[in-house]
């Protein structure tokens, strides 16, 4: 593992969440193989088929979904490499007549591998710890709306990103990976077995 192998995977990291968030089509496109694939709470299948599906909900203006993308651990073995990342998605919403904001830790567990001479994401499987929503405006009304609602169908570690992305009209993925589970397990130790060449 070179310097420079470290720095064009971390670039490729946080290339992707800048593209992803600003809408920047090509340059997401550009971030993956051309077989990737992409598993979030949302979305299961194709990296190709996940930016066509981004860009029927992107907003053109604000406030859009925000990926704040934390400093990479990187393992390379010649044209492979395994980058799990901390991140957390901030997203804003008007629920019920409510405006919240929706905060969500997560981790992504990166298979990536050299392709045409750059380094591109072969397979990104998103693991969920926990998360929150806050009121844009503190009152009564955002009270009430916690007090009343029953979030208990969706899953803790994703319980409120999983309830806003249900308001929104989305379907929950399958097998989405939660922290500490035994799937999310494996599908680490199936990185390394991959990184190691097994």
């Amino acid at each position: 593992m070179t310097a420079t192998d470290v720095i064009e995977i971390e670039q490729l990291i946080h290339r992707w969440g800048l593209a992803r968030d600003q809408g920047r089509w090509q340059t997401l496109a550009g971030c993956y193989t051309p077989d990737g694939e992409m598993h979030v709470t949302w979305f299961s299948g194709s990296a190709a088929d996940f930016i066509a599906a981004s860009r029927k909900t992107f907003q053109p203006e604000g406030p859009r979904t925000k990926h704040v993308i934390g400093t990479p651990v990187i393992a390379v073995n010649g044209d492979r490499a395994v980058a799990e990342t901390s991140i957390q998605i901030l997203g804003r919403a008007r629920i019920e007549g409510v405006a919240v904001d929706n905060i969500t830790w997560a981790r992504f567990i990166d298979r990536i591998v050299r392709h045409d001479g750059a380094w591109k994401i072969a397979l990104r499987e998103a693991v969920y710890e926990k998360d929150r929503f806050d009121p844009v405006i503190p009152g009564p009304a955002f009270d009430r709306f916690m007090a009343e609602t029953d979030f208990s169908g969706v899953p803790e570690a994703y319980r409120f990103i999983g309830y806003r992305l249900l308001d929104m009209g989305k379907t929950l993925a399958d097998n989405i990976l939660t922290d500490g589970s035994p799937a999310a397990t494996a599908c680490l130790r199936n990185s390394e077995d991959w990184l190691a060449g097994d």
